[in-house]
């Protein structure tokens, strides 16, 4: 049996993100710059950014106000209905500026703590996915007018990992892309091939959908794998960080059962957890 907290809660997720990447595809501003910067000259903000996230955060006042949020940009509240909201405006931030088409906006909802909803909606790719905890993941929209077709996603079978195309992605800060590069090239020769998207939130989702046998980062925050590791996991995908460890900031890792045990194996051993 469905619970109405929980559809309510995926019914709001999905209008914000729906409204949020209307406004971030449709209103682009041609001469768009970089807003500010964060921990370091290459981590920007964009005007886009703080807009998305006022639109967004306006959105959940309006429909739930007792709720709490945890937004990249800044925003934070604590509420007091145990929902708490974890939100990207975009994340891919670099790739929106260049004008790339691989940006997101992510949004989950978490329950007690636990995360219950992710949502992420990539508008270039016109595409969006869902998740319920323990109700699948889906690439399409339910209900309303704007009702798609739905897919139950699901992960590809596991590969061998010298056969695994792997996705990743790449800090901010010199000393951490040094260590990260370390990591590149001793894996590099261990797989098939390493992909760079630019949007962890898109690569959690392509772990999901089977475009990506496999996924790890260091150094992600929570709004940006919060809804992508949901996805991921109801699509059939293992998530963690190092053995026996939750995805987390140190290490996110995703992959199918068979793939994921070694991946994570290896990128422990070769310290990617570790600047």
């Amino acid at each position: 049996m469905t619970d109405p907290l929980t559809t309510e809660l995926l019914d709001v997720a999905l209008e914000a993100a729906r409204r949020a990447g209307e406004l971030l595809r449709d209103g682009r501003p041609a001469d768009l710059g970089v807003a500010a910067t964060k921990t370091s000259p290459i981590d920007v903000v964009t005007e886009m950014d703080l807009a998305a996230e006022k639109l967004i955060t306006d959105f959940l006042a309006e429909r739930r106000p007792d709720d709490g949020v945890l937004g990249e940009e800044g925003a934070s509240t604590e509420g007091s209905s145990g929902v708490r909201w974890v939100i990207d405006p975009i994340d891919g931030t670099v790739n929106y500026l260049y004008g790339l088409p691989s940006w997101a906006v992510s949004i989950a909802a978490e329950r007690d703590g636990e995360t219950v909803v992710g949502v992420v909606t990539a508008p270039m790719r016109r595409e969006t996915y869902h998740a319920v905890l323990g109700g699948g993941a889906y690439l399409g929209v339910p209900g309303g007018e704007r009702e798609e077709p739905r897919e139950r996603l699901r992960c590809r079978p596991a590969p061998a990992l010298d056969q695994a195309l792997v996705g990743t992605g790449f800090g901010y800060r010199t000393e951490r892309r040094v260590g990260q590069a370390e990591v590149v090239r001793a894996l590099l020769p261990t797989v098939r091939d390493i992909r760079r998207g630019g949007s962890a939130a898109i690569d959690l989702c392509d772990v999901a959908c089977g475009r990506l046998d496999g996924y790890y980062e260091r150094g992600l925050n929570p709004w940006d794998f919060a809804a992508g590791v949901l996805i991921a996991r109801e699509a059939g995908a293992l998530t963690g960080g190092r053995p026996g460890v939750p995805a987390s900031g140190e290490l996110t890792v995703a992959a199918p059962p068979g793939l994921f045990e070694p991946l994570q194996r290896l990128l422990d051993e070769l310290g990617a957890w570790h600047d």
